[in-house]
Formats: structure tokens, sequence, C-alpha cells
């Protein structure tokens, strides 16, 4: 059954993710660093502002927004682009190709132990330490539950995104260039380096629309949402938009590849 391929996947993936406990302790480590400059900076920012409240966010719910933004980012951050250029380079896609599941599937569930790894290590601990020391400024409820749907929405949203700019190099062969580009419009457009609250009006309405705010902006948006009757109203409707780009870019993603793969060359041709 394919249920059982996909947990012998994620299995594998979790063990392998356990045995690099220092690049994760490295990564904890320059988070930490990163999280102790956005501080800075943004205390800075507020200070010269002169107001408490700036784009209807203050101090506290910047900090606890960028805090949580940069823990989703590392469980849900996936190095496909590189996998994919390394495997095309040494001619292993081959036999990746060869496997009884499609590379698609098979990539996504090779994955799956590393998010579930980090989702214990990194976003976990960091959602109850802010929790703890915010004194309840984050509300408990059913906000959790559309959090946790549309974390896994996000996930696929984000999955698709990579396959796309990874299958480039099946024409590149070296996509290191692409792949950085790709990081930084993700990271501006979605939320994780600068809340989209700050952005003005008429670009934050074209980044809206753009399936970048459905990997971490909304997860956000909905995990921080208070559970009154109108905030929950509005939960429907950003996890339609993440659904709608999880059909839209599956379907685009499995055409680009599909064609791009019939186009495939390694060492030798």
């Amino acid at each position: 059954m394919n249920l059982k391929r996909f947990a012998a996947l994620t299995k594998a993936g979790i063990q392998e993710s356990l045995q690099y406990r220092l690049g994760t302790a490295v990564t904890l480590f320059s988070n930490l660093i990163y999280l102790a400059l956005v501080y800075f900076l943004w205390k800075a920012i507020y200070a010269s502002s002169g107001k408490d409240v700036v784009r209807g966010m203050t101090f506290e719910d910047t900090m606890i927004y960028l805090i949580l933004a940069t823990a989703l980012f590392n469980f849900l951050e996936q190095f496909i682009v590189w996998d994919m250029s390394r495997s095309i380079q040494s001619g292993k896609i081959i036999l990746d190709l060869l496997k009884p599941m499609k590379y698609r599937i098979y990539t996504f569930w090779s994955y799956s132990g590393a998010h579930v790894v980090q989702f214990f290590l990194t976003f976990t601990p960091t959602f109850i330490i802010v929790c703890l020391l915010t004194g309840g400024a984050i509300h408990i409820g059913v906000n959790l539950l559309f959090f946790v749907l549309s974390t896994v929405l996000a996930l696929v949203v984000n999955f698709n995104i990579e396959m796309l700019v990874a299958t480039l190099c099946l024409y590149t062969e070296s996509t290191w260039g692409i792949n950085i580009v790709k990081e930084t419009i993700v990271l501006l457009l979605s939320g994780v380096s600068i809340p989209l609250a700050f952005f003005p009006e008429t670009i934050r309405g074209i980044v809206s629309i753009l399936p970048f705010r459905a990997v971490y902006d909304i997860p956000l948006t909905i995990l921080l949402q208070k559970n009154g009757a109108d905030q929950l109203s509005g939960l429907l409707p950003m996890l339609g938009m993440q659904l709608c780009w999880v059909v839209i870019l599956t379907i685009a993603g499995n055409l680009f590849f599909n064609h791009a793969v019939r186009k495939i060359t390694v060492n030798g041709g």
C-alpha cells in the first residue's frame, strides 16, 4: 500500500535528520542571533516612528509575528532545488526516476521526516516559549486547529514552488542564481522578513493574491487571530485561497515536470 511506503519514507527522513543533531543545534543558534538582530532593528523602527502602533501592529505584535515566522520557516524549509541539481549533475536522478513511485510524490514524502523533526525541535518549543513570555497574547482555541490545516496547505504550496524552480535544473543543470532569486522573493513577499501589514497599500493588494503569502503569512494570520465570531469568519477565504494555489501549482508543476523530464540530460548525454 502507498501508505506504508509514505510511512517508510517519513521514518527514514526522521532517522536521517536525527543523525545531524549538530547541524540542528547550529541552526538554532544562528536563529537566536538573527532574532536578536530583528529585535533591535524593529525596536529602532518603532522608536523612530514615535508611535506605539504602526500599521495596526504594536512592537509586541510585530515581534511575535516575526519570531513565529522564523520558526515556521525552519519547519517548512526544503532544499529540493539543491538536491535535484546535484542529482542531475551526478546522474543519480535516473535511478530516482526509475523508482516505483512518481518522482514528485517520492520527493515530497522524502522530506516529510525532516518536517516532523523540525516541527518538534523548532516550531513547537518556540511557540510554547512565546505563549509563556507574552502572557497569553496568543489566543488558544479553534484558531489553532485552523492553523494546523493551513500549515499543511502551506507545506504543499511551498513544495510546489520549490519543485517548479527545481524542474528548471532539467534545462540548466545548475540553478544557483535562480534559487537565490526565488528564496529572496519568497522571504520578502511571504511575510517572513517583513510583515505584510507594513507594505504600501497598492503593493500589499498585489502580494495578497500571490502564492507566496499562502506559505507563511496566512498560517500566521490565522494563528494570531482572536476567537471572536468576526475574526473567525475571515478564516475560510484564506484557507480557500491556499487550496486554490495548491490545485493550481500542483497541476502546473506536474505538467511542467512531465514535459521537462523528456529533455533530461546527465553526464554522458
